[in-house]
């Protein structure tokens, strides 16, 4: 090979075949760590969420009301995202994507078992952070009013919407968050900027997470903001179905078939 092939070679983009193998190996990876590896995992992600909510509403707080406010609070829903992904901590979203290239790799029982172990652990784990979470901030007077009175804003504003909005809004969340864990492995310097771009649009958006929002809610259930029937059925239940919907038919399913031409090249 010539030199200046070596360096088109070096300068290209890396195939997909490179990225779907990098993201495969990690969620072979989770898939065989303990239980209790990923259930602090999983808490540390659901308390690190919480911050989602604080940043929000501390912009809220010192902003004028006015209608471009929200294209400089939408920003604060980036942070429990940076701190989640940057640190490695295990969010429920996330893997909707690493363990099912796993799966669809290699479609065996035991592979199924270890998948729907991981969510288990994980979902479970990350929103036990989050009720966690808000209980602290529901119950310790730490901020001044008028950030709790944003921080009931944000909480009325989960429930806003009816089950199929919020189930389709929740399909392109889902859909991004896997799409983040898709570009990390290759993004180097831009890491921060790929996590805080997709998720500032989708906090902008109003696109369901059922982490990030769990945290909102449970603050607004504890709070007496909302009801807890409101959070269940016009918030949890069609979020957290749209975001598997999103995470795994429209990413894995989709890039693993680019991946299965890839293979037969």
């Amino acid at each position: 090979m010539s030199d200046s092939q070596k360096e088109a070679a070096k300068r290209s983009s890396p195939k997909a075949l490179v990225i779907f193998e990098a993201i495969r190996r990690e969620g072979a990876h989770e898939l065989e760590r303990p239980v209790s590896a990923l259930a602090w995992s999983g808490l540390a992600a659901g308390l690190s969420m919480g911050f989602s909510l604080i940043a929000q509403a501390l912009l809220g707080n010192y902003l004028p009301d006015t209608d471009w406010t929200p294209l400089i609070t939408k920003f604060g829903y980036s942070i429990g995202f940076l701190i989640v992904i940057l640190g490695r901590q295990q969010l429920f979203t996330e893997n909707t994507l690493t363990p099912v290239l796993q799966l669809l790799e290699n479609k065996t029982f035991d592979v199924l078992k270890k998948t729907l172990r991981l969510w288990s652990i994980v979902f479970i784990a990350n929103v036990l952070g989050t009720f966690l979470f808000a209980l602290s901030i529901s119950s310790i007077s730490i901020f001044e009013p008028e950030t709790y009175a944003e921080f009931n804003k944000i909480a009325k504003s989960i429930v806003s919407s009816g089950f199929n909005v919020t189930f389709f809004r929740a399909i392109f969340a889902g859909w991004l968050i896997a799409l983040i864990i898709w570009l990390l492995p290759f993004a180097e310097q831009a890491r921060i900027w790929v996590i805080i771009i997709i998720t500032y649009i989708i906090g902008l958006g109003e696109l369901s997470h059922i982490i990030a929002g769990s945290v909102d809610g449970f603050y607004g259930v504890l709070a007496n903001q909302i009801s807890l029937y409101d959070f269940t059925f016009r918030f949890f239940i069609p979020t957290l179905l749209g975001n598997i919907v999103g995470g795994v038919a429209l990413v894995a399913a989709v890039n693993y078939a680019q991946i299965n031409y890839e293979h037969k090249k």
